[in-house]
């Protein structure tokens, strides 16, 4: 078996955490990182090197160490390929992760397959603007917002028929893994992650009485920008770079071919992750 490190050494005991993981599974599973990390793990005999993208082609696993945006990172380079994603936290809330730093002695798990597997689903966003589109794809979430949370107009379609004209400082569509983040912040509710569907969360709407709205996966959903008295507007795929959204631009968006496979070490990662890092405040 072949697992992949990818590290976040700006979160406080990462490096502690990588090099200790490494020295747990030494012995029966090969370990890579990516040639960027030679220094830290140097004097580690066992670890090997390569591109990321590469070994992670080939790798069992992809252990991604840090917050929830490590994990959202990683996926990114597995997406496609058959490797599983366990993500291990030493950040602040970790929803996705299925051990603590501290709870290391577990990942021994992986070397004889006591772990589940949770199926998540992915979004595709195709971003048209003008003759040229660009796609992108999400395991948490598609923001679509006004620069400065200035309000802006937009119009909203399901399968090309509009289902509602907005003014609000822009919306998140989600997949179910991506409800507990910042859909929920902006009001959404929490959906089981492995469940199939789409969820629309508007940002401080103008009105009393609009809704989240959550959609079955086969549905093409388009956000346009439908004014030109609008503020700058832009779209976020899973906390990336922000890209611009021009007036008469659209963003299309739909269930992704392609899956993450998350493993889940403890049993019931959801559940406990939900009852100790939202039913209580983050410390």
């Amino acid at each position: 078996m072949k697992a992949v490190i990818y590290p976040n050494f700006q979160k406080n005991n990462a490096l502690e955490c990588a090099r200790s993981l490494c020295d747990i599974l030494e012995k029966d599973i090969e370990i890579f990182v990516d040639n960027s990390f030679k220094n830290e793990f140097a004097d580690k005999q066992s670890v090997k090197y390569g591109l990321f993208d590469d070994i992670a082609a080939e790798a069992d696993f992809a252990v991604a160490i840090g917050g929830d945006g490590t994990i959202l990172k990683c996926a990114k380079h597995i997406v496609g390929f058959d490797t599983k994603l366990l993500g291990i936290n030493t950040g602040r809330l970790g929803f996705m992760s299925a051990l603590e730093y501290d709870q290391l002695e577990r990942i021994s798990c992986l070397k004889n397959g006591s772990y589940t597997v949770s199926e998540r689903m992915m979004l595709k966003a195709e971003i048209s603007d003008g003759n040229s589109v660009r796609t992108f794809e999400a395991l948490n979430d598609i923001c679509v917002s006004s620069f400065y949370a200035s309000i802006c107009d937009f119009d909203v379609s399901i399968d090309g028929r509009v289902i509602g004209s907005y003014r609000a400082d822009g919306a998140v569509f989600s997949t179910p893994t991506g409800s507990t983040a910042y859909s929920l912040s902006a009001g959404g509710p929490i959906i089981e992650p492995e469940m199939r569907c789409i969820e629309m969360t508007l940002i401080c709407p103008h009105s009393l009485f609009a809704r989240p709205m959550i959609f079955s996966p086969d549905k093409k959903i388009t956000f346009e920008n439908s004014s030109e008295r609008n503020p700058e507007i832009y779209v976020s795929v899973d906390g990336g770079e922000p890209l611009a959204l021009s007036c008469g631009s659209s963003v299309h968006i739909t269930s992704s071919e392609h899956k993450i496979e998350i493993i889940d070490i403890k049993g019931n990662t959801f559940y406990n992750s939900l009852n100790r890092k939202l039913m209580h405040p983050i410390k």
